[in-house]
């Protein structure tokens, strides 16, 4: 999740705060009863507000999941992403599964981002697909 912090000391190859978020526009990104406890932490809230603001319950998938917004690149994006600066808002208090991700220390959509900008000679292009 882009974050503004670099990854480096993690021994990751990838940094989040040169990505435009693009794990953050995945359509399901499931948390559990300690990621809204968390979040509710973070905004000063109750479990009940936080449950009712920042999440949805997927009927198909039958998990809950993080709210999403409008996104001028990926269409749509978690509700706690902020779309002008391109970072997570709550990146110290984000939910385990964006912590967990991308459960390795590479991110293919980074290496592919970093690949296209070199490419099309633009560091701030962000690739879409």
């Amino acid at each position: 999740m882009a974050s503004g912090k670099t990854t480096r000391k993690s021994g990751n190859q990838y940094d989040c705060s040169k990505c435009p978020g693009y794990c953050c526009s995945y359509p399901l990104i499931e948390v559990g009863k300690r990621d809204i406890r968390r979040l509710a932490k973070h905004f000063g809230i109750s479990y009940p507000q936080a449950e009712s603001r920042y999440t949805r319950f997927d009927k198909s998938e039958k998990v809950r999941s993080l709210r999403q917004q409008q996104d001028e690149h990926f269409g749509r994006i978690c509700k706690l992403f902020d779309t002008k600066k391109r970072q997570c808002t709550v990146y110290e208090s984000r939910p385990g599964v964006c912590r967990d991700y991308p459960e390795g220390k590479r991110c293919g959509y980074y290496e592919f981002l970093q690949f296209e900008r070199e490419h099309q000679d633009d560091p701030t292009f962000v690739a879409t697909t």
